[in-house]
């Protein structure tokens, strides 16, 4: 058995390494912020407002663990959210509270965070197969279940992914909440020179999402086509920075399982299953 929860064969390895995942991550934000109580229970219960960022730089670190530590750093930062989840509960207008941990909740998040992270970097170039995308959603049931879900009960393809999103539809929505998540990733309360450099990154993510999605935050966004384009040269310009130095963000977790598992692990399109 591997040590680690995916391995260097899998496509997980080779995907999360892709520069394009940070604004993967970003389009999975905007997308998640349409669920009323999930995006309530971030605007209510996390700190978001006083760390700018932070909520993705601790999931990039996450899913660089998960993906790249060994299998019991994966268990042991899977372990730490369930503990986190366990004790939160969103307060709801009526006075009631909701469980955080609530498996409808969790595969909320999980599914438009993976779909986004395929969907996105694939788009990006990277060079992924219809096989390639079903391989990669089924692997990341591993990380599901790390959370607290039942594997059984996360899409593990992409067609599946997509009836997924349809049955969810009608339970979407532009909240006022939504629209602080939306202000905040694409005006976020930075210094002016990274907030310039930010911009275009949050644009490109938003309007990667989905047609239905851009419809319901009723924003302007670039075409898809437009989006794509600067998706691209974002991606192109990010590959210029050698890939030791960018994968010491956000935690260095690649190089480390390189230097562990020797240069064979070094992810890499050419290395997909």
């Amino acid at each position: 058995m591997s040590p680690e929860l995916f391995g260097p064969r899998s496509v997980t390895w080779q995907l999360h390494a892709d520069p394009a995942m940070w604004v993967a991550g970003v389009s999975a934000l905007f997308l998640q912020a349409l669920h009323p109580l999930a995006v309530r229970g971030v605007v209510r219960l996390s700190d978001f407002r006083d760390d700018p960022l932070g909520r993705l730089r601790r999931t990039a670190s996450f899913v660089s663990i998960t993906t790249y530590g060994t299998a019991a750093q994966a268990e042991e930062a899977g372990a730490r959210v369930r503990r986190i989840h366990a004790a939160l509960k969103v307060p709801l207008p009526d006075g009631g509270k909701h469980p955080v941990d609530d498996p409808d909740l969790l595969r909320w998040v999980h599914c438009a965070e993976v779909a986004s992270y395929v969907d996105v970097v694939r788009r990006a170039g990277f060079p992924l197969t219809d096989r390639h995308v079903d391989l990669y959603l089924t692997e990341q049931r591993r990380a599901a279940a790390l959370v607290g879900l039942d594997p059984e009960t996360v899409p593990g393809t992409w067609a599946d992914m997509g009836d997924y999103f349809e049955r969810m539809r009608p339970a979407l929505a532009r909240t006022v909440e939504a629209d602080e998540i939306y202000d905040f990733l694409t005006t976020p309360p930075v210094n002016p020179p990274m907030r310039a450099g930010w911009w275009p990154v949050a644009r490109v993510a938003y309007g990667l999402l989905p047609p239905w999605a851009v419809e319901l935050y009723g924003r302007p966004a670039w075409s898809p086509a437009q989006a794509e384009w600067r998706l691209r040269a974002l991606r192109r310009t990010a590959k210029l920075i050698p890939d030791r130095l960018r994968w010491r963000v956000p935690t260095g977790n690649i190089l480390r399982a390189i230097d562990r598992l020797g240069r064979d692990a070094t992810p890499s399109p050419g290395n997909l299953p």
